[in-house]
């Protein structure tokens, strides 16, 4: 499996260096073409030990909130800088409320759980709404949209990088 890694990588490296060669002052060696090979690696930007120094130097840049760096002769793309700082499960949406602290972040689920019956509510009327006992067979379980906390990113910021012919792959720093 590594080896395949290993190849997809130098694979890559190929079919990109003729546009860096192709460029009159692209060079290989430039950092901003360094970390576009360092970032089209399917097995992450600092798989290599090669591309660690370039990749861990974009993030000292970004986070200062400079650019993301050129180079020229490589049809690439990158957004501007996001901010995500939450993310939640698998089976969860990020969403916002209004609450006693102000506006907080929370994880939603996109599908109704089952839940312990001393956690099930009934519309004010005392009607059964969605969120609520439902009949299944002879059993009458409670289900309803579950909430709980988002996780922190450690690394909250992120620019979205397109290269032709490989795809997008969002970086956070």
């Amino acid at each position: 499996m590594r080896s395949l890694l290993i190849g997809s990588f130098f694979l890559m490296a190929n079919i990109i260096s003729p546009y860096l060669i192709s460029a009159g002052n692209a060079r290989a060696g430039d950092w901003g073409c360094e970390v576009i090979l360092c970032l089209s690696n399917p097995g992450g930007p600092t798989q290599y030990a090669e591309c660690r120094p370039p990749v861990e130097k974009l993030w000292r840049e970004l986070a200062k909130g400079r650019s993301f760096p050129s180079c020229s002769g490589v049809g690439f793309h990158a957004s501007q800088s996001g901010y995500e700082p939450y993310y939640c499960d698998e089976g969860y949406r990020l969403t916002f409320r209004y609450g006693d602290r102000g506006r907080e972040a929370i994880c939603v689920s996109t599908t109704p759980r089952t839940v312990p019956h001393n956690e099930c509510y009934a519309d004010r009327d005392g009607a059964e709404s969605f969120t609520g006992w439902r009949r299944n067979g002879g059993e009458r379980p409670c289900r309803r949209y579950v909430t709980t906390r988002p996780n922190v990113r450690p690394q909250p910021h992120y620019v979205d990088v397109t290269i032709d012919g490989v795809g997008k792959q969002r970086v956070w720093y």
